[in-house]
């Protein structure tokens, strides 16, 4: 987990504005944007920002000794009310950057959450009910439609990807900036960021993405998985009861597309546990996409 060390120097690097004219759709007015810490499930507080109404990428660069021209955009999870920043966000970015990765944290628009702190909470505090609720296997959700479908989460969920697509594009656009090669840009999500990177990589607007690591989320949703899909990687514990099932689901129809897939499935560890440590195997998640991501060939110089 990033220390608050890491989050100031994480506040103070170039941030980019993705619309700086205004998106080409909208949603719904939201109060201010607020960062804030918050209990996560199986582990410590975590910060958080809600009611983002104005996306951006922010570059974490590496050290040019060790950059590989590879471009990763990271884009954090939270149900599309709120963003994970620091173990789904920051962590990750920093993680890559080490290892010699242009790292671009996107931050997307979301749903209005209450401004009142109290009212926040309780309405957190039921969706996590919600969600963590014991389900048979026969029983879990295929696909997320049957769990999250009302307008405000569809509407947030499209507005996601098209600040998802306008990401890929602002890299490849500025790749020479960063010292990344534009044919090797791929994104990373997790949960509702995990549905961002698979909407992206079945309608791009544009060439494909290099790759993809949707990590316990992601769906097809029926529509065709392109000839050109990316590889892709996916994570999923079984006790994630609510998205487990629509994870399978979509290394089935990435398989049957006769695209390179990679998933592993967990025998426990819940929903969210992206970068922090739980003492759970689980924890090894990052090691097996590092093998990947090298076996792919994207762990090598330019």
């Amino acid at each position: 987990m990033a220390d608050d060390q890491t989050l100031a120097d994480a506040a103070a690097r170039e941030t980019i504005p993705l619309w700086p004219d205004g998106p080409p759709s909208s949603l719904p007015p939201t109060p201010p944007e607020t960062s804030l810490k918050a209990p996560m499930a199986g582990g410590p507080a975590i910060t958080i920002l809600r009611n983002v109404s104005t996306p951006s990428l922010t570059v974490f660069r590496p050290d040019p000794a060790r950059a590989n021209g590879v471009g990763v955009i990271v884009c954090p999870g939270g149900g599309w009310r709120i963003l994970a920043w620091e173990h789904e966000g920051v962590d990750l970015c920093v993680w890559l950057a080490e290892r010699g990765y242009a790292a671009f944290l996107l931050k997307y628009r979301l749903s209005a959450t209450p401004e009142d702190p109290a009212a926040f909470a309780r309405d957190s505090q039921a969706m996590a009910a919600t969600l963590s609720r014991p389900l048979p296997a026969a029983k879990t959700p295929r696909s997320l439609d049957r769990v999250m479908n009302d307008p405000a989460t569809r509407a947030a969920r499209e507005a996601a990807a098209e600040d998802g697509r306008r990401a890929v594009a602002i890299v490849r656009e500025r790749a020479g900036e960063f010292g990344v090669n534009p044919g090797r840009v791929g994104l990373i999500g997790f949960s509702a960021g995990a549905f961002l990177v698979v909407d992206v990589a079945l309608d791009p607007g544009g060439p494909a993405p290099a790759f993809v690591a949707p990590i316990y989320g992601g769906e097809t949703r029926g529509r065709p998985v392109r000839a050109d899909a990316p590889p892709l990687f996916t994570a999923v514990a079984q006790d994630d009861r609510m998205l487990v099932s629509v994870v399978r689901g979509l290394c089935d129809d990435w398989f049957a597309a006769d695209r390179p897939v990679e998933c592993h499935l967990f025998a426990r560890g819940g929903h969210g546990f992206g970068m922090s440590r739980r003492g759970q195997a689980t924890d090894r998640w990052i090691e097996l996409l590092e093998a990947w991501l090298t076996d792919q060939g994207f762990a090598s110089a330019l």
